[in-house]
């Protein structure tokens, strides 16, 4: 047999914390709801009322059937609904639970990373006091290289003779 409930096992204030500003009103309403779920549970007695049996015998004419009744009435039992949801919920927790350490492990591997970009762009000469060849060195891709790849002013990738413009190249294949 369950046993019976006294107080809600809510901690409101602890959900209160977690819930976005904008579900606030959500949260009051269903609150409201739960308290009033708990008053009208606490307003009627954990056990049905008793029958004074004999007063019914007295003044009943028909042999038998307050003893009838009163079997009836005593055998009712009215079943506590089974709990089928919290197997599943707990199911779905240790899910969320791996899906959680997987982003954990992963933010931190990202956290890790950027620290070390952190940690190598902080190592660098500032930009005001760079050379272009100390720049050079730090971002090959970026750097200027007049001897391998010389360019042009912009040097923009429009601006150089091996340049092809894709819409024309688009237009001159059809």
């Amino acid at each position: 047999m369950a046993k019976r409930i006294s107080q809600s096992s809510i901690n409101w204030v602890a959900l209160a914390e977690r819930v976005p500003a904008e579900q606030k009103g959500n949260l009051a309403a269903f609150k409201v709801r739960s308290d009033g779920y708990l008053r009208r549970v606490l307003a009627n007695p954990p056990e049905p009322p008793k029958i004074n049996w004999s007063v019914y015998k007295q003044s009943v004419p028909i042999p038998g059937m307050v003893d009838n009744f009163q079997k009836q009435y005593e055998a009712l039992k009215i079943p506590f609904p089974a709990d089928t949801q919290t197997a599943l919920v707990e199911a779905q927790w240790v899910e969320v639970k791996k899906a959680i350490e997987a982003f954990v492990v992963e933010s931190n591997g990202q956290i890790s990373k950027y620290e070390n970009e952190i940690k190598a762009t902080k190592a660098l000469l500032p930009f005001d006091q760079m050379t272009m060849e100390d720049y050079r060195d730090a971002f090959p891709e970026d750097a200027l290289d007049p001897i391998n790849k010389p360019t042009y002013w912009p040097h923009d990738a429009e601006e150089q003779l091996d340049y092809v413009n894709p819409d024309q190249q688009h237009a001159s294949s059809h």
